[in-house]
């Protein structure tokens, strides 16, 4: 099967959104400048770079009550900081109630009976007892062709680490099996791990 993807590929699903699997997830916690806390998931996620760590995830969609975007990038642009958690499996069904769009001023920590714990390093909560969680300024934010498409980039300047993920001087997704996104509906957990030595290792 070959098509082109503006002339549509005639399947009841688009399946451009499984093609890019297994895919991190960001959990993207932001506080809006009147106090309200927001966490949502994303998993157009990744690291871009060591030294320093930097990170990137994507918005794509908008909500109605706000000005073509979502909660996460609107409270990000009026801040300049935000924390991505780690989502592990345990935490899945609170995960997916976070993916509901609900209205700016609900507070997904409370919606979704998570607790928040207030960041270090910006002024922002941050998930209570994840795996890990990264605190972040944004660096910059770009925007991608297409209806209110954008990507945040921003710079990791403190991390947290639980501490039973710290296994022999490592951390060890083992411990909690972390969360993936592979498309439409579907979701994957990280239980299998293997080591591959480079050849000129």
């Amino acid at each position: 099967m070959f098509y082109r993807p503006e002339e549509g590929h005639g399947l009841p699903h688009n399946p451009f959104n499984a093609l890019i699997a297994p895919r991190p997830i960001a959990w993207v916690s932001t506080r809006d400048s009147d106090g309200v806390a927001n966490l949502a998931p994303y998993s157009f996620f990744n690291g871009t770079a060591y030294v320093p760590p930097q990170i990137m995830f994507a918005s794509t969609g908008a909500k109605p009550d706000q000005d073509n975007t979502k909660d996460t990038l609107a409270n990000i642009r009026a801040t300049g900081v935000f924390c991505i958690n780690i989502v592990e499996e345990a935490m899945k069904d609170a995960m997916n109630v976070s993916t509901t769009g609900f209205d700016k001023d609900v507070d997904e920590f409370e919606r979704a009976g998570l607790t928040a714990a207030p960041c270090d390093t910006i002024e922002c909560p941050r998930l209570d007892r994840a795996p890990a969680s990264l605190e972040c300024k944004v660096t910059q934010i770009l925007q991608l062709p297409g209806a209110a498409n954008y990507v945040v980039h921003g710079e990791v300047i403190g991390i947290h680490l639980r501490d039973n993920c710290i296994v022999d001087g490592r951390f060890d997704v083992s411990t909690f099996r972390p969360l993936a996104r592979l498309g439409y509906r579907d979701y994957s957990v990280v239980d299998n791990v293997f080591e591959l030595k480079r050849p000129d290792d």
